[in-house]
Formats: C-alpha cells, sequence, structure tokens
C-alpha cells in the first residue's frame, strides 16, 4: 500500500488532513512531537504497510530483528483512550489505545498500554502491554 494524498484524511483517524499529521513524520520531514503523535504515525504505518517507518520508530533495545506485516490484516481505526506523560518537555510517556482491524477471519481489536522514550530529541517505541 502507498501513502495516503496528503489532501485525504490521515488513517491514524486524528481528522487532521495526512500531510498535516501523520504524513512528515513518516517521510521524515518532521520528527514526533509528543510520544502520542508517535503512536498515531505507527499506526498510520501498520495501516499503510510502512515498515521501515515501523523499524525507525522502535527503540534499539526492543525491536525485532524483522517486522513482517499481513497483507490481509487492514488497520481501520485507532481511538487513543488515555496519554500520561509524553509530551513536548517529556522524555518518557505512556499512550492506551484500541486499534481495529479486518482480515480474512473477520474484524479484531488490540488493545495495548505502550511505553516511549524520547533521547536526543527523538521519541521511540519502546514496549507495550496488551489489555
Amino acid at each position: 500500500m502507498s501513502a495516503p494524498d496528503p489532501e485525504s484524511r490521515c488513517p491514524c483517524t486524528s481528522g487532521s488532513p495526512f500531510g498535516e499529521c501523520c504524513g512528515p513524520v513518516l517521510d521524515g520531514t518532521r520528527p514526533a512531537p509528543t510520544a502520542e503523535s508517535l503512536m498515531r504515525s505507527r499506526f498510520t504505518a501498520f495501516a499503510i504497510g510502512d515498515v521501515a517507518h515501523l523499524e525507525a520508530s522502535w527503540h534499539p533495545t526492543t525491536r525485532p530483528q524483522s517486522i513482517d506485516l499481513d497483507p490481509d490484516v487492514r488497520w481501520y481505526r485507532l481511538d487513543v483512550e488515555d496519554v500520561v506523560a509524553g509530551g513536548l518537555f517529556d522524555d518518557r510517556g505512556e499512550v492506551a489505545f484500541r486499534a481495529f482491524h479486518r482480515s480474512p477471519d473477520g474484524r479484531g481489536v488490540l488493545a495495548e498500554r505502550s511505553r516511549f522514550v524520547r533521547e536526543s530529541g527523538r521519541w521511540t517505541y519502546l514496549d507495550g502491554v496488551l489489555g
């Protein structure tokens, strides 16, 4: 799948255009300013199949050797349920969310509380607890 048109709604369901929301984070022209914005960009990366962004935004101490996305899974909605820290002046943050998907097996929901760290001004996904 390719990146959405910059004027189309962002897949992360923020309501903002892709070109103003996750697009600049995914293409590397702007770092994610908050843990939530990085989490939204990661959801968008899953939705459009951007493995390079998933790898680049995953902390090197917890990143898997490879990321294999299932082409039959379509991620279509993200609900952010809670944000703890992770702001402009924080170095750690947590984001709880529910991500909705469809596959040949039907609909599904992934619920997770993710932890993020900021090092040298750059947020990365550290790990998460499924819930």
